[in-house]
């Protein structure tokens, strides 16, 4: 697979996870009148399975920054620091494949 052919896979991917989340997010702001970022967490403990898939997303998120700060150090790549409000205001579907997507376009330019 080229460098080019990759950077689209992460570009697509990206755009996916944003219209995946997101159109559940609008959905939860929508139907909650006091929606807010307290009750969009206590939504994601409402049962065991719940808690588990969170829990799971916020190890994923702690790894992923870890290895952005070093990936991007290791790559002299700037602004590692944006993908963690990215991840924490839009999602880790949205961040993660973006990321990738600008690692692939250092990779290629070195």
């Amino acid at each position: 697979m080229t460098s080019t052919q990759k950077q689209l896979f992460y570009a697509m991917a990206a755009i996916i996870g944003l219209i995946v989340t997101w159109y559940f997010n609008l959905q939860a702001m929508q139907s909650n009148p006091d929606f807010s970022l307290l009750s969009f967490i206590q939504d994601n403990y409402v049962n065991p399975s719940s808690a588990s898939i969170s829990n799971d997303i916020l190890v994923v998120c702690v790894v992923f920054f870890f290895w952005c700060y070093h990936e991007s150090k290791r790559l002299s790549m700037s602004g590692w620091w944006l993908y963690v409000p990215l991840t924490l205001v839009v999602a880790i579907a949205v961040a993660f494949p973006v990321f990738l997507l600008m690692r692939e376009r250092q990779m290629s330019q070195t």
